[in-house]
Parts: structure tokens; sequence; C-alpha cells
């Protein structure tokens, strides 16, 4: 088979009409709520892109990538655009159970009645159910069984094809990229890889983003790693495959919570751990590499933005302003 080939006359002709789209606004980043994000993406989420969330278990990955579904919903209203989930670590209908605990600012113990709390009241219940009736209408639809590579890369064709997908933006989500089936002999980062060639090829396909979740190494929590400040930031080895990833992705971006590995205080700057999330740009296409800086609220499922106030530190360069 011959690879499509156009000359370079196209692809100028299509870059000047991209950059005009942008200036008039015709073409627009899908807004999350942090603005120190937006601010380095770009305006947020773009089209055409790859961007690779990585983290330790226990982290919040997934909060993370359950919140910022639910906050490009409610703050792009204008914008049409589709997310296709494949929810390969949990239920779909746990992932629901997320998003009311975020807006309704309640635990996921306290919605489903845990052995600590008491059973919700018939008016809890009836707040529950009128946000539920909301999220039903949110763009969603979730993968819920794992496959490989090449099924989840005929579910996204084959979905794109659907008369009210076509034509519109669609965000597709994984989680996570080791959780995606081997076919039989092959290894997990050869899996890992041929993932990320494929969704190369994805992102390409009509106006397509791709947004996964991936584990970093256990290095991280090497005691000799953890005793020496300078080596507390991840870097991009940690990330599970990271090649593969590095050359496929346009953002590579690290949660990182000092705290749960017992840290006191983080990095050449003694940055604060309690309650704090830093979010590490390890690679930005159209930008600068910074750390974000976030509180913890993973309690009800979202992390908010949060400004520390360091200065005269070696590393304070490095935090967004």
């Amino acid at each position: 088979m011959t690879l499509n080939y156009r000359h370079i006359s196209d692809a100028t002709e299509e870059i000047l009409e991209y950059i005009d789209k942008r200036r008039s606004g015709v073409v627009t980043s899908l807004k999350t709520r942090w603005e120190k994000f937006n601010n380095i993406c770009m305006g947020g989420i773009e089209p055409n892109s790859i961007y690779t969330i990585g983290g330790i278990s226990g982290v919040g990955k997934s909060s993370f990538l359950n919140s910022l579904e639910t906050d490009i919903i409610a703050l792009n209203p204008n914008v049409d655009f589709i997310i296709l989930s494949f929810n390969f670590e949990m239920l779909s209908s746990r992932q629901v159970g997320r998003k009311l605990s975020k807006t309704l600012q309640k635990t996921t113990q306290e919605l489903y009645s845990g052995n600590s709390y008491k059973s919700l009241s018939d008016s809890d219940l009836d707040r529950i159910n009128r946000e539920a009736q909301r999220i039903k209408t949110y763009p969603i639809y979730y993968v819920d069984i794992p496959g490989n590579v090449e099924e989840i890369k005929e579910t996204i064709i084959k979905f794109s094809e659907l008369d009210f997908v076509k034509d519109k933006w669609l965000i597709i989500t994984l989680d996570h990229t080791l959780l995606a089936k081997s076919q039989s002999a092959t290894k997990e980062r050869e899996t890992l890889a041929n993932l990320q060639y494929m969704f190369m090829e994805m992102k390409k396909y009509n106006r397509n983003t791709i947004i996964q979740l991936s584990q970093i190494n256990r290095e991280i929590e090497n005691v000799d790693r953890l005793n020496n400040p300078s080596m507390h930031f991840p870097t991009r080895r940690d990330i599970f495959g990271g090649e593969a990833v590095y050359q496929a992705s346009d953002y590579v971006i690290v949660l990182h919570r000092p705290e749960i590995l017992q840290l006191k205080t983080y990095g050449m700057g003694k940055w604060p751990v309690v309650n704090m999330i830093y979010m590490h740009f390890l690679k930005n296409r159209e930008g600068d590499l910074k750390v974000l800086s976030f509180r913890n609220n993973l309690k009800y499922n979202s992390i908010e933005e949060y400004d520390i106030n360091l200065s005269n530190t070696t590393d304070f360069q490095l935090l967004s302003n």
C-alpha cells in the first residue's frame, strides 16, 4: 500500500486558514476551569492533539480526567463535541458517581451510604436525582470492556461514522494505557508502542483529540530519590514506555502528590506538600515547560488551582505565573 502525499502548498493553505480561524475565534480550544492550564495549553484542550496524563497510583489521574470532562461540557456550551471514553479501569456508572460527588460536594462514601455514614435523606436523594437527570444529557459515550489496539481503533472509526457524530469534534479518552489488551505473544511495552502509533493516526482522523492516562515507574519512590530534593521531580524516564509516549504526545503532564510518598517538603525550593498536587508539564509542543500547583480536593473528585507563595528558591522559576 502506498502512503498518501500532498504538495506543501496544500499544507500552507491549511495552516493559513487555521491561523485566520484562530484569530477570528471560529476555531477555539475547549476551556477548562483551570486558567493557568488554559494559558499553557493554547487556551485549553485543542483539536488534533494527544494529551498524556501520568502519575503514580492514587495521585488522582482518573478524578482529574473525570472533572475535565464535566468542566469542558459546562464551560463550552457553544462548541459541538462528543466524548468517547474508553473507561477500562472503572465501571462507567462509578464514573457518573464521581461526577455527582464533585457537583454535590458529597464523598462517594456518602453517596453510597457507606458503613461509616448514615443513609441518605429523602431531600439528598431528590438533589441527586435532579443532578443525575442533568448529567444524563452529557454527550459522553462509555466503552467499559477492555480491548486490544485494533479493537480500540475500529471502535473509534465506527463511532466516528455514526450520523450523530459525523463532522463533530471527537474527544477520545483512555483510562488507562496499560489496560489495553495485548495481542497474543505481544509484550506490554510493544502494545503500548502500538497504541501510540494508532493514536497518532487517529488524532489526524477528522477533528479528534486524544487524552490518555498513563502510569509512571516505581523508580520515583526509591529511597535515594526521596532523600535527594534535586531528584524529587518526575522526568520523562519515569513515564512507563516513555519514548513511545513522548514521540506520540503533544503534551506530557505528570500529576504528583509528594505527600503520599511521605515527603515533608518538595524539591530544592522546599515546596509545601500537605494537600498539594503538582502538575508537571514535561512536554509542551507549542509552549513552555512549567509546574502548576493545585489543592487536593479529591474527596469530592476535584482539584483546585492554588498559588504557593515562594521566592528566592532554585526551582521557583518553574512555577507558572
